[in-house]
């Protein structure tokens, strides 16, 4: 079984991340994104869900799941999965990631105080949003 999870880590944007200030995903029409998933999970229960529970249940929403969620969570693990480094929280819309001790989510905006903290913070892992262009 395959995992997302980090622990003691902190995602810091991607180096070419398009804004200087985090922004809210914007809805397209009617229809909720993935991104705007993520955000809602992770602003609204930050510490709640690991890296792999918020990126399962944006997959379970994009794809209609509701259903043997357990046997499709098993499938979906069973394979390598992209982590949130390659979110577009993080690599879009100017949010960081920390994964506390137990691997639990929460967001930092790029522009914040908390995030600043978790870069200079020598006891945190630190590793970088995957860049949304090639060099």
């Amino acid at each position: 079984m395959h995992t997302t999870n980090y622990y003691n880590t902190f995602i810091e944007v991607a180096e070419d991340c398009p804004t200087s200030s985090a922004e809210i995903p914007p809805q397209k029409g009617e229809t909720k994104t993935v991104a705007n998933l993520q955000f809602e999970l992770m602003a609204e229960n930050p510490y709640k869900f690991t890296s792999d529970e918020v990126i399962f249940k944006g997959f379970a929403f994009k794809n209609g799941l509701s259903n043997n969620l357990e046997q499709e969570r098993e499938a979906f693990f069973s394979k390598g999965q992209a982590c949130l480094r390659a979110s577009p929280l993080t690599k879009r819309y100017g949010w960081g990631i920390h994964h506390d001790s137990e691997g639990k989510v929460a967001l930092f905006p790029v522009d914040s105080e908390e995030y600043q903290r978790f870069v200079q913070d020598p006891a945190i892992k630190k590793v970088k949003a995957m860049r949304s262009s090639r060099k």
